[in-house]
């Protein structure tokens, strides 16, 4: 995706006309981080309608080695140019179903309850891409009860471990516990759209630890043959070995 475009998209999902404001929430965060011990997670303050952090915690330079005042100066432009060029397109896809979903299927009385959670992979100031799970719970709306300004929390996990980007909805019920509304894998979405049905049976018999040969004999086809779909679907799928695919499907329990 063209990052001159991500301003476009990410401000037509958060299209608004209203003007919160953020004061009485800005004032009691920044007392309550004076007193939060130093983590793998940092929160800021988000502003979808002028793309603006209102304010950033102080573990985001332990967590990500960047000045934080720097970040909250350059916005949320500059937080999108740090994240992994392959995420920038399924992140927004994220945030669109989630606003969608929101709209559609949340009455106005329980948006408020709802938490968002999505992730995707961000350089930090190593220039290494380390994994973020961002969870963002709203914390004021417009007069359509459409979500802009959000409380966000950020999880740093190790670069190495590999996660499919997820897109989640949660409400606090009455019972005060959380329910999953939403959930949407796109790793799966990129299997349905892309693999074709006979890719799709190399890829059931890859998943139970069978060889070429052995594959090739099971769908009476050469093992020439599979190591093609092999290739094939690692291309599609922007994978670099067999064993990041099955990795990939069990981690987000894909079922072909």
């Amino acid at each position: 995706m063209v990052f001159s475009n991500i301003k476009h998209f990410y401000k037509d999902i958060f299209k608004s006309y209203d003007n919160p404001s953020l004061q009485n929430h800005i004032e009691k965060i920044i007392e309550l981080d004076a007193y939060w011990p130093y983590s793998s997670t940092f929160f800021c303050i988000t502003n979808t309608q002028e793309l603006t952090f209102e304010y950033i915690s102080k573990n985001m330079t332990s967590c990500v080695g960047l000045d934080k005042a720097d970040m909250q100066f350059k916005g949320m432009r500059y937080f999108w140019s740090r994240i992994h060029p392959d995420d920038l397109e399924p992140w927004l896809q994220a945030l669109n179903e989630l606003m969608i979903f929101t709209l559609d299927a949340i009455i106005e009385n329980d948006r408020s309850r709802m938490s968002y959670t999505w992730n995707y992979r961000f350089k930090n100031a190593q220039d290494e891409y380390v994994n973020i799970i961002q969870n963002t719970t709203p914390l004021e709306f417009d007069s359509g009860m459409k979500p802009i300004i959000g409380l966000a929390h950020y999880t740093v996990l190790d670069p190495k471990i590999k996660l499919d980007i997820t897109a989640t909805a949660k409400l606090l019920n009455s019972n005060d516990e959380y329910e999953t509304k939403y959930f949407n894998s796109f790793s799966k979405k990129l299997l349905d759209n892309a693999v074709s049905h006979r890719e799709r049976d190399v890829i059931r018999l890859l998943i139970l630890n069978y060889s070429s040969k052995k594959i090739g004999e099971k769908l009476n086809i050469s093992s020439h043959t599979v190591d093609t779909h092999r290739r094939n679907i690692l291309k599609k799928l922007n994978l670099s070995s067999t064993g990041e695919l099955v990795a990939l499907l069990k981690m987000s329990k894909t079922i072909l």
